[in-house]
């Protein structure tokens, strides 16, 4: 260790002299600049002295020290320690200067041998061939300059790069924190400030036309966006006065459209009615509702093509929402303006409304309904441009809100006779048989006589029974005896139905007597002499009866009294086409609300003077004992798959008395005078097809048969014919009878859809290959072909198996269940408090 002074020191270097006592040595000099100019040789002393002294207290085993040895430059000893105690204090009593800088300090070597390697700690001690101003001194400050100085420099910049990371981190994340709390902010104003609650659990957004429906407990039922195509830049105002209706929220798009909103409330279920007129020939009111999976699952319309269930399953370009043959066109032929959502929310569309419907349309997850005039389904405008009307009703749970809705008391006004006719037709095959000669419908009934097991019921003819459509006689050439021939099947026990239809062909012998008196629909744009043209099924050329007309009816009643009267006909059928099956450019005496609204005006004004007991389509629920048949249906497995849907979609929006098509599919059933056997062989459904379309119809709420059992050469499946035969007579037939008159009272369908057990379930809800008969009875029927097992699903509860007898819980999956051919799985509901 350099040791300071209060003054000012100085070291230099002193070579030795012979006269030194040390040949050829060196020592350590020092010399201090005292003030005075008295410099004895005390001093000189009592310096070496110290430092040696200082060298000796480093290293302790030091063999010799600079406080008991070493030699003056004259070579003389140093005093003593008493004197040298006493001169230290004469030299503290003298003031010393600081040095302006330190220099080396050579060490001899011999000393440099008593001091060892602590000399080399020593800062200011060099080696005797070392000096200050040598190169290796030098390069060696500079080298450990620059040692200490580079990783200073570099720690520092690392610390100002962390510092600057650090500092461009927290401004990147107090950006990113605004950004969000402005967009937060946005969103939280557009979509709850500006989204006012104008009803109860009713919210909209008037900028962003944005409507939200929700629950008591406050869950989201539906959104929608109301007034699509609108242009953003047209402003929103309140309506003038003489706009507003009352009771009502008047909301008006300027140059565009006017929107009404209202309330009301039945109970536990919130209704909210929708209104938008047009104000402009270029916009037709649109809004589209959300229908992706959160949204839940939908219901409802009818038959849509490719019978999607639910609904959101499947794609539907925006179509006019009318009839027609599902093999051509996007409808069926039942439909209802009705939508269901799991969730607790119908859609009700007004009547009056020309209603355009769109699904999953241009990649979107969308259901939209429109109303748009047009030249053909909408051409009679009952407002100046088109006018879109609706209602929403919500609450908390989907089958309490379908019971509400449901139409009630079915059965006011039936009379016991009519209340007989349905038990009939429930209890009693119908026989449909395209009818070519009298033989060939002696034939059938007579073989249906051999099977033994089967029961009598209706034998429904065809239009085939007449020359042309519309002569509404007997074609004599064909049935020059058909009086004796329905005697005869009177007597076996059946009872016998002529199918009728409004369509006149070119070729009857009425369409003169017909057009004389204006009977038909007139083309729209001509003379109203002229009648509109179009095709029915074989004719090519057909007017259509214009119900409208006061003359018609009776017109019609006529003929059909007459049938009545000479063949002793007991019921009709009525084939009424499609709304696609109008003339194009028609016309009736009185306005028409669309195509479809034809069936309706012609089914009611005929029920009241001829017994019904079936229309082929409908839009609005005919009245009892009619049922309302499925399209017809090819005889394929793919077409099977769509029936269950098909049912259970036609119950659901309204049409409980259902009446489904032949079992193994509507193949026209050919009779020739020529080998009709073989004829008839050719035209038979798969074997296996037929026995899983049969096991299926056995559960459904009619069964109607064109190809007997007995026709097939194998016999086995004549005896499972008998085996079902049996089990619907006594399971099926008196659940059927029961849940018709429920029917009745509630409105409810007969055959329903498993969420209607369980309507909480999730898994309910999106079963499309069962069915249940009312709540007593699941059915699991094999759709595929050479399939011998599939997956059941049981709804709540505790459930007997119908094929080996035991008892399986609900609320779960039954996986790889067994299913042999002639077998058909179904199961009883058993007693709440049976034991598992």
């Amino acid at each position: 260790m350099q040791t300071e002074f209060p003054g000012r020191v100085s070291s230099r270097r002193v070579e030795d002299d012979e006269s030194a006592g040390t040949p050829g040595g060196r020592c350590i000099r020092s010399e201090m600049r005292i003030p005075s100019d008295d410099y004895t040789e005390s001093r000189k002393k009592v310096l070496v002295k110290g430092v040696s002294s200082r060298f000796a207290r480093t290293e302790s085993d030091s063999s010799a020290t600079f406080s008991n040895s070493g030699s003056t430059p004259n070579g003389s000893p140093l005093g003593s320690e008493t004197e040298d105690e006493r001169d230290e204090e004469e030299l503290a009593k003298v003031p010393l200067q600081v040095p302006p800088r330190r220099k080396s300090t050579v060490v001899s070597p011999s000393a440099a041998q008593k001091l060892g390697n602590d000399a080399m700690d020593i800062p200011g001690v060099q080696s005797p061939n070392s000096t200050i101003t040598s190169v290796n001194s030098i390069s060696s400050l500079l080298k450990e300059k620059l040692q200490l100085s580079i990783p200073q420099a570099l720690r520092s910049s690392k610390k100002r790069q962390k510092a600057d990371y650090r500092l461009r981190a927290f401004v990147g994340m107090l950006f990113l924190c605004v950004v969000f709390l402005v967009g937060f902010a946005h969103i939280y104003y557009t979509q709850h400030v500006l989204q006012r609650a104008y009803f109860d659990k009713f919210r909209f957004n008037k900028n962003e036309r944005v409507m939200r429906v929700y629950s008591s407990t406050g869950a989201e039922i539906v959104a929608a966006r109301l007034g699509e195509g609108i242009p953003t830049e047209t402003g929103v105002f309140p309506c003038l006065p003489h706009h507003q209706r009352a009771g009502s929220v008047c909301l008006e798009w300027l140059q565009q459209t006017r929107l009404y909103l209202a309330h009301s409330e039945r109970g536990d279920m919130h209704c909210y009615h929708i209104t938008w007129q047009s104000l402009s020939p270029y916009y037709d009111p649109k809004d589209c509702f959300d229908w992706s999976p959160k949204r839940g699952h939908w219901y409802g319309a009818g038959q849509i093509q490719n019978m999607a269930y639910p609904l959101e399953q499947g794609k539907l370009d925006p179509s006019p929402f009318v009839t027609g043959d599902i093999r051509k066109h996007p409808f069926g032929n039942v439909l209802k303006r009705y939508f269901l959502n799991s969730k607790g929310a119908t859609v009700m569309v007004d009547p009056e409304t020309p209603l355009y419907v769109s699904i999953n349309a241009n990649r979107t997850k969308d259901f939209c309904l429109q109303a748009k005039h047009d030249a053909f389904a909408y051409i009679n405008h009952l407002t100046p441009f088109p006018r879109l009307n609706y209602t929403i009703c919500a609450t908390d749970n989907i089958k309490s809100l379908h019971s509400t809705i449901a139409e009630k008391s079915l059965w006011d006004g039936l009379k016991p006779d009519e209340l007989n006719a349905v038990h009939s037709l429930l209890t009693e095959p119908v026989w449909q048989i395209s009818p070519t000669n009298e033989a060939a419908i002696y034939n059938y009934t007579e073989d249906v006589i051999a099977l033994g097991f089967l029961r009598q019921g209706h034998v429904l003819l065809s239009e085939e029974w007449q020359p042309s459509p519309g002569d509404f006689v007997l074609d004599e050439s064909r049935f020059p005896s058909m009086e004796e021939t329905i005697n005869i099947i009177h007597r076996r026990g059946f009872r016998i139905v002529f199918t009728i239809q409004p369509f006149i062909s070119t070729e009857s012998v009425n369409f003169r007597d017909a057009v004389a008196n204006r009977l038909l629909i007139s083309e729209r744009g001509s003379d109203p002499r002229i009648p509109a043209l179009t095709r029915y099924k074989q004719s090519n050329s057909a007017g259509v009866l214009d119900i409208t007309n006061n003359k018609t009816m009776p017109w019609l009643q006529s003929k059909l009294e007459s049938l009545v009267t000479k063949y002793h006909v007991d019921s009709f059928y009525l084939d009424l086409g499609t709304g696609h099956d109008m003339p194009h450019y028609y016309k009736c005496e009185k306005p028409l609300i669309n195509p479809d609204h034809y069936k309706t005006l012609f089914t009611k004004s005929i029920l009241g003077s001829i017994s019904v007991i079936g229309v082929s389509g409908a839009i609005v629920r005919p009245k009892a004992p009619v049922f309302v048949s499925l399209p017809p249906f090819p005889s394929s497995w793919k077409a099977i798959k769509t029936v269950i849907p098909t049912v259970l979609s036609y119950g659901m929006i309204g049409y409980p008395f259902i009446m489904p098509g032949a079992v193994g599919g509507d193949v026209a059933l050919p009779m020739s005078d020529n080998n009709p056997d073989n004829d008839y062989e050719v035209n038979l459904p798969d074997k296996e097809l037929y026995a899983r379309w049969l096991q299926l119809s056995t559960f459904l709420p009619v069964i109607r048969f064109t190809h007997l059992p007995s026709k097939y050469s194998d016999e086995s499946i004549v005896e499972m014919a008998k085996r079902l035969t049996t089990l619907r007579q006594k399971t099926v037939t008196p659940l059927l009878k029961k849940y018709a008159n429920e029917t009745l009272d509630s409105g409810l369908p007969i055959v329903r859809p498993l969420w209607m057990l369980d309507p909480a379930d999730p898994a309910c809800h999106v079963v499309v290959d069962e069915f249940s008969v009312g709540e007593e009875l699941i059915v699991a029927p094999i759709l595929y072909s050479g399939s011998r097992q599939r997956e059941v699903y049981l709804p709540a509860g505790v459930w007997r198996d119908g094929i080996d007898g035991s008892l399986r819980k609900g609320s779960r999956w039954i996986h790889n269940y067994r299913v042999a051919e002639d077998k058909v799985a179904y199961f009883v509901k058993m007693p709440d408090n049976t034991r598992f």
